[in-house]
């Protein structure tokens, strides 16, 4: 069981973000970067991506979240958030495990943007061809 004033840590990564996510006893107040989860994300699909592991298991009241992110874009920053949430929470009570493993939760996005390749224009795209 989690203890009273306990902090929680999980590192959430997804594209080319990496999130550092603490998790403490609290309201229910998300901080990112500083800024609060409205004025960081602008639209809601996002908020929800980062609440979903707090929603799953009904704690979205119980803690207060602060996190660093860095790297790529929102909706790969809200992905390494969300991944960070589930892992903090996991540290926090192994109770929460298979629910947050059932959905998903813990399983790191890998997918990446491919590299490009020498003598292509992109990662697959060729020069256009010319007969003549």
């Amino acid at each position: 069981m989690a203890k009273n004033n306990s902090k929680f840590y999980g590192t959430g990564r997804r594209k080319s973000s990496v999130a550092r996510v603490y998790l403490l006893s609290g309201k229910g107040n998300v901080t990112i970067n500083k800024k609060d989860i409205d004025s960081y994300f602008g639209l809601e699909t996002l908020k929800v991506i980062v609440r979903q592991p707090l929603e799953l298991l009904g704690v979205a009241d119980k803690y207060d979240v602060i996190v660093t992110v860095r790297g790529g874009g929102f909706s790969g920053q809200a992905g390494a958030i969300r991944h960070g949430i589930a892992r903090a929470l996991c540290k926090a009570d192994e109770e929460n495990r298979p629910a947050i493993k059932k959905a998903g939760f813990l399983t790191r996005d890998a997918r990446m943007k491919e590299r490009k390749k020498y003598g292509l224009k992109a990662a697959r795209r060729a020069p256009q061809f010319s007969k003549r």
